[in-house]
C-alpha cells in the first residue's frame, strides 16, 4: 500500500507553520543554568521558564518533524518512522494551539500539555529502531552500505535532540513537585554519588542478567561513596546500567560452558577536577579490533535482535539484555549532552573498558542539533 504523504493526514496551515517554526534558531541551556533557575522555582520564574518552552520546544520538535519527512533510503516512508512522524506533529500542534501563558493557572495548564507530549513520545526509541530494522530489511547491501553515514548521523542528531526536549520538560515538570527530596532541583541531583548510582543500576543489570541467564557475575565497586557532584541521577543511571548490562552479557557467555568461576565485573569511580570518569571492565573476551568502529552505530548488534522476534509494536517497552543495537550510541549521547563523553577499549580475548567520562563543571551548553 503507498504510503499517504503528509498532506492528506496535515492541514497546508499545520505544514507550513512547522516550516516557519524550524527555521528559528534553538537555544541551548546549560546544566549550571538550569540547576541556578530551579532553585528558586516561585510563580514568576515558573511562567518564565513555560514561555520559554512554548517557543523552544515549538522550534525544537518542528525541526524533527521536517527531518522525520527527508531520510535517505526511503526510511521516512516506513510504517514505524511515519508513527514517529505524527507524534511530533501532534505535539507541535498542541503547543501551536496553546494560548499565550500569562497568569499561573496558564502555566498549570501548560505544564499538564507538556507532560502529556513526553508521555506521548515514551516509545520514541524502540519504534524508530524498528523503522531502522524494516529499512534494514529492505536494503539492497550491495547497493547500500551495511550501516550508511546519513542514517547514523541523522540517528545521532535525532536522539541528542530528544534527550534535550525530555530533560527540559522532566525539569520544568519536577520544579513543580511540593516536597521535593533535599538537594534536588528538578530532575538534578546537587550532591549526586555516581557510586550509589552505579551500584543501583549495576543491582538493576544484574537482575535482568539472572532473570535471563539463571547466573550473573559480581560487580565490585571502588571508589568514595562519599563523593558528590551535580548531575542528573536519572542520565547516569542509563549509562551505567547500559554498560554493565553489556559487560555482564560478554562475561555470562564466554563463561557459561566453563568450569571457572565468571570473574567478577569491576567498576572505579575517579574524581578528578574537571571530570568525574566511572571505568567499566569485564573480562568477557573483549570486541575484535574490526568490530569497534561498529559499536556505536545503530544497525549493529552482536545479540539476537528483539524486534525481529516480535514485530508487535505495542510490546517493544520490556527491558532485554541486547540486541536493538542502540544502548551504546544512546549511552554516548547522553555522556555529550553535559559535556561528557564515552570511549570503549577492546583488548580482543581478555575484555573490554568502558571510560564514562561525566564533566564536573556544568557550564556547557546543550549540543544543539
Amino acid at each position: 500500500m503507498a504510503t499517504k504523504k503528509l498532506y492528506e493526514y496535515f492541514s497546508k496551515a499545520l505544514i507550513d507553520e512547522v516550516q516557519r517554526w524550524g527555521a528559528m534558531k534553538q537555544t541551548g541551556v546549560a546544566l549550571r543554568y538550569m540547576t541556578e533557575f530551579g532553585s528558586k522555582p516561585t510563580e514568576k520564574n515558573l511562567r518564565i521558564s513555560a514561555q520559554f518552552l512554548h517557543k523552544e520546544l515549538s522550534i525544537r520538535i518542528a525541526r524533527r518533524a521536517i527531518e522525520l519527512e527527508t531520510l535517505p533510503y526511503g526510511l521516512s516512508d516506513k510504517p514505524a518512522v511515519l508513527k514517529v512522524r505524527d507524534w511530533y506533529l501532534d505535539s507541535f500542534r498542541d503547543l501551536r494551539s496553546f494560548p499565550e501563558i500569562k497568569g499561573t493557572s496558564d502555566e498549570l495548564d501548560f505544564t499538564q500539555m507538556i507532560q502529556m507530549i513526553k508521555v506521548r513520545h515514551n516509545n520514541v526509541v524502540p519504534m524508530m529502531a524498528l523503522g531502522v530494522q524494516q529499512l534494514k530489511k529492505d536494503l539492497n547491501p550491495k547497493v547500500v552500505p551495511e550501516d550508511p553515514d546519513e542514517i547514523h548521523q541523522f540517528l545521532d542528531r535525532f536522539y541528542m535532540s530528544r534527550i534535550g526536549i525530555r530533560m527540559l520538560i522532566g525539569q520544568h515538570v519536577a520544579l513543580h513537585d511540593p516536597n521535593p527530596q533535599p538537594n534536588r532541583v528538578g530532575y538534578i541531583h546537587t550532591k549526586m554519588s555516581p557510586v550509589e548510582v552505579a551500584r543501583s543500576a549495576s543491582e538493576d543489570a544484574r537482575a535482568i542478567c539472572l532473570r535471563q541467564y539463571g547466573s550473573a557475575p559480581d560487580i565490585n565497586i571502588y571508589g568514595d561513596p562519599n563523593f558528590t557532584f551535580r548531575y542528573v541521577p536519572t542520565h547516569l543511571h542509563l549509562m551505567v546500567f547500559e554498560l554493565v548490562k553489556n559487560s555482564l552479557r560478554a562475561v555470562q557467555e564466554q563463561f557459561m560452558d566453563s568450569d571457572k568461576v565468571a570473574p567478577p565485573i569491576r567498576i572505579i569511580v575517579a574524581d578528578g577536577i574537571e571530570d568525574v570518569t566511572i571505568k567499566i571492565s569485564d573480562e568477557g573476551g573483549g570486541i575484535a579490533r574490526s568490530g569497534l568502529p561498529k559499536i556505536f552505530t545503530y544497525l549493529y548488534s552482536t545479540a539476537t535482535n528483539p524486534l525481529d522476534e516480535q514485530s508487535d509494536l505495542v510490546s517493544t517497552d520490556g527491558v532485554t539484555m541486547a540486541g536493538y543495537g542502540y544502548g551504546l550510541p544512546i549511552s554516548r549521547l547522553y555522556a555529550r549532552y553535559f559535556g561528557g563523553d564515552l570511549q570503549i577499549i577492546s583488548m580482543e580475548g581478555y575484555g573490554t573498558d568502558a571510560y564514562l567520562h561525566l564533566s564536573r563543571l556544568g557550564d556547557t551548553q546543550e549540543p544543539l542539533p
